[in-house]
């Protein structure tokens, strides 16, 4: 990600705002305005040139329309590990497109990067999640209980999968 996609990307959230209400609270929160929105992609930035955490893009080729976001964030660089996050534009949704950007990901952590493990916690609901996750090859690890605070403040369980190098 870079500053020269800020309006494509605030037009991403925007469309997808409700879809992303419950289980992506840090980017609705920090984005609920333009200028709100400039900051948080700034600080993505920031934090991705100090190499603790990387923000991805997913582009329509055909359009150069920004249709998904992809997040490597708790990089654990002493095991080296990281939690993956991803959700893609309703309008696009359903198409195979998250599943091949999630592997084509993966496969350049392992190798750039060098992790031997990337995971993602998803809420049991989100069947689209975890779908992409197990026909990624992300593999079931457990439940955690009470583990994640919505945006509208409710304490729910998550369901994590791990990919191994």
């Amino acid at each position: 990600m870079e500053i020269q996609d800020l309006d494509n990307y605030f037009q991403l959230v925007e469309n997808n705002r409700q879809r992303l209400e419950d289980f992506f609270t840090g980017t609705v929160l920090k984005t609920k305005t333009y200028e709100d929105t400039r900051n948080f992609v700034i600080d993505m930035i920031k934090r991705a040139n100090e190499k603790v955490y990387f923000p991805y893009l997913v582009i329509d080729n055909t359009n150069q329309k920004i249709v998904g976001f992809i997040d490597l964030k708790n990089i654990d660089w002493g095991i080296p590990k990281s939690e993956i996050g991803f959700y893609i534009d309703k309008d696009y949704a359903g198409k195979g497109i998250t599943t091949k950007a999630l592997n084509l990901l993966c496969d350049f952590c392992f190798s750039e990067y060098k992790f031997e493990k990337i995971f993602l916690r998803t809420h049991p609901s989100n069947i689209s999640a975890r779908t992409v996750s197990e026909k990624s090859g992300f593999e079931l690890e457990g439940i955690i209980r009470k583990d994640y605070k919505t945006t509208s403040g409710e304490i729910v369980d998550l369901i994590y999968y791990g990919k191994l190098k």
